[in-house]
């Protein structure tokens, strides 16, 4: 047995309505990242200089030295980029993420955030890697994150965002039960939750392409005029599927240092200014989304296939193929996950047990299914499915005539074949049921035994929809 973690499904082909407020086409979410005095630094007790998102290309870590030009790039952002950047954006609702050790060190900067009622979110303790952090360590940085910014801003922060995050931290994150979201994803265009325990976390996620952050790497951005085309291009298409009723969230990510230059302030500037330009636009910040998606979209539990152990899974699945609950215990002990946790999942996992069987195998599944309208259906020892789908398409009341023909055909084709005619009935009528039986009974076997094959994955994905439903 074996579980995937990973949900590569989320929201599938039918995402929510986010029903954002007075019927916005658009949520637009703006973060300005404060980490200026929180970077690696030995002034900050850490091994090396900082290498990370700024102007200097291929910078390395400086072991155990300051880094004169690197500490002057991000004092850039906050002496000057910040400023900048507030007076563009302080009529808008904007989230920072700001890392605490930097906003101890910025008494200024936190004012104007406060003033302008942004929302100060938390972007972890110290701006470094928290990769290779055992999770007590990280645990301990996220608690004195917390501690430290409640100090420094006078609030605890109702969001989390790492950046540089482990495999662990938005599990301890959520652990905390601090944070109505958690941003450490790029999974999506819509909040989404997940479970740790007990706890339901939201998860509002961020964004790296709509992200001043690829001014600074490699395959980014080289002007404004880049980075204004992309936020547009992604604003319109994003816009143009809330006219069709399936809003989302444009998340746009900002650095001090980086989009407060001002040949790029100059491009976010036109940005702004063509987003204010359109109708059914909701500016909010990263607290107002999770708000409005908690009360819209409260978290359900429902009982997850990939945390079944074997004999409820079986006793659930057991009887979608007729008779033939191996292949339940097939698939419970391959690999299945939370995107598994669905009709089309759990139909996969089944199906691929089933193709994978021997021959004599799957004609076990085939002869395990009845005759339509045959002996067990009159002596009423169908299943509660079979009984169900031939009742939908009256099988249960032939007339006199209809029955002798069933029989017949029954009995010429279970004597051809060796096993009985087998057809999805809930996607068919009497009428075309007979013109099916009548037809394929003129086929070789190995035509009719793939076609019968066919036919017992369709039954056993109306019965996982009809389930699923339930």
């Amino acid at each position: 047995m074996h579980r995937y973690p990973r949900d590569m499904t989320g929201y599938g082909a039918t995402p929510p309505n986010a029903n954002w407020p007075n019927g916005a086409k658009i949520a637009v979410q703006i973060v300005l990242n404060y980490e200026e005095g929180g970077e690696n630094n030995i002034l900050h007790g850490d091994a090396a200089s900082e290498a990370f998102l700024s102007e200097i290309t291929g910078a390395q870590p400086w072991q155990g030295q300051r880094h004169w030009n690197m500490e002057s790039i991000y004092e850039y952002g906050s002496r000057a980029g910040f400023w900048r950047v507030h007076r563009m954006l302080a009529d808008l609702p904007v989230t920072v993420y700001g890392v605490a050790t930097a906003l101890a060190r910025a008494p200024e900067q936190v004012a104007a955030m406060k003033a302008a009622q942004w929302e100060i979110a938390s972007h972890g303790l110290k701006w470094v890697e928290h990769k290779d952090m055992s999770e007590d360590d990280e645990r301990a940085q996220i608690a004195e994150a917390i501690r430290l910014h409640t100090e420094v801003v006078g609030e605890p922060p109702r969001g989390w965002y790492t950046g540089r995050c482990s495999n662990n931290t938005v599990r301890l994150a959520a652990e905390t039960g601090q944070f109505a979201y958690v941003a450490d994803s790029y999974a999506d265009d819509l909040p989404y939750w997940m479970e740790f325990g007990d706890t339901d976390q939201l998860i509002v996620p961020y964004t790296m392409d709509c992200n001043d952050m690829r001014f600074a790497i490699q395959a980014g951005y080289t002007n404004g005029a880049q980075f204004e085309s992309y936020l547009k291009d992604s604003f319109d298409e994003l816009y143009a599927e809330g006219e069709a009723g399936a809003p989302k969230v444009l998340s746009i990510g900002l650095h001090c240092r980086l989009i407060g230059r001002p040949g790029r302030a100059a491009a976010l500037r036109r940005v702004l200014d063509y987003f204010k330009s359109h109708e059914g636009v909701w500016f909010a910040t990263r607290l107002d989304v999770a708000e409005h998606w908690a009360k819209e979209h409260p978290h359900v539990r429902f009982a997850r296939p990939s945390e079944m152990d074997r004999e409820t899974f079986v006793a659930q699945f057991g009887g979608v193929f007729e008779h033939s609950s191996w292949i339940a215990e097939g698939a419970h002990a391959g690999e299945l996950g939370p995107t598994d946790d669905t009709a089309t999942g759990v139909h996969q996992a089944l199906a691929r047990v089933f193709r994978a069987a021997t021959e004599e195998q799957r004609l076990g599944v085939l002869t395990a299914h009845p005759d339509l309208a045959g002996k067990l259906a009159a002596a009423k020892r169908l299943t509660a499915d079979s009984t169900a789908e031939q009742a939908a398409v009256g099988l249960d009341a032939l007339t006199d005539a209809e029955r002798q023909t069933f029989t017949a055909l029954n009995d010429a084709y279970t004597a051809k074949f060796g096993f009985p005619f087998i057809i999805a009935v809930r996607d068919n009528t009497k009428a075309s049921i007979m013109e099916a039986f009548e037809r394929r009974i003129e086929n070789d076997r190995d035509t009719e035994f793939a076609q019968a094959c066919k036919q017992v994955e369709r039954i056993a994905q109306l019965r996982l929809i009809e389930k699923f439903s339930q």
